[in-house]
């Protein structure tokens, strides 16, 4: 399986990439910066140049070119201001999922944020954040050709990953591991009937593979 992932030098992408290469599948990391290609070559993947905010559609189509999942982990960051929440937490998540369809790659998988809605109110950079994730979770939803999961995380932190989470429709408020969002990733990627979910997830009590297998209904 060859699974390409856009924000491949991300805090949780690299997690995620070792989690895939140590199973053994085929992973790609898209980067805009040639000097990240070493921290992605380390976690076992291939690093693939290319700036979404000036890409276009065919050229990420055929970035994704004989994969079997797209993964979007891309955002501009903390530090962004809001134009660029608009171009990189929007505009490249739409534009991702629109290859992805080009592409004919059928599973596509978002991370999302919880709290994204395109309706959400306020001025400040955080609500502009929200409304963007919003739309592009909105857009990924509408794509025909992508068997979709959109995972909404709550507050994302660096402790380490306990295996024990709550993924659910609605979870409520609360933290995360990166750790453990990059396990709920992997787990999703192998498995496919979590395909037209919107999920939150947070800590909690449950395993990884064991919440995963819950809410595909197994």
């Amino acid at each position: 399986m060859r699974i390409v992932i856009a924000g491949g030098h991300g805090q949780i992408a690299l997690r995620l990439e070792r989690l895939l290469a140590a199973r053994g599948y085929e992973v790609a990391g898209i980067v805009r910066d040639p000097a990240q290609g070493d921290d992605l070559r380390h976690a076992g993947a291939e690093p693939v140049l290319c700036d979404l905010e000036s890409a276009s559609v065919e050229h990420v189509a055929g970035i994704l070119q004989g994969a079997d999942v797209a993964v979007f982990a891309a955002g501009a960051g903390p530090g962004s201001g809001i134009g660029r929440k608009d171009t990189v937490d929007r505009g490249a998540a739409v534009l991702f999922a629109d290859a992805a369809e080009r592409a004919r790659v059928r599973r596509f998988l978002m991370v999302s944020s919880m709290g994204a809605d395109a309706h959400h109110g306020g001025d400040e950079v955080f609500d502009a954040y929200l409304r963007a994730k919003g739309e592009a979770d909105d857009h990924v939803r509408t794509r025909l050709g992508l068997e979709w999961t959109v995972l909404r995380p709550g507050s994302l932190i660096d402790d380490a990953g306990t295996g024990l989470v709550r993924l659910e429709a609605q979870t409520g408020r609360g933290a995360v591991p990166r750790d453990d969002v990059a396990a709920v990733l992997a787990e999703l990627i192998e498995t496919p009937a979590t395909a037209g979910l919107t999920l939150e997830l947070v800590s909690g009590s449950t395993p990884v593979q064991v919440a995963v297998k819950d809410v595909a209904g197994n």
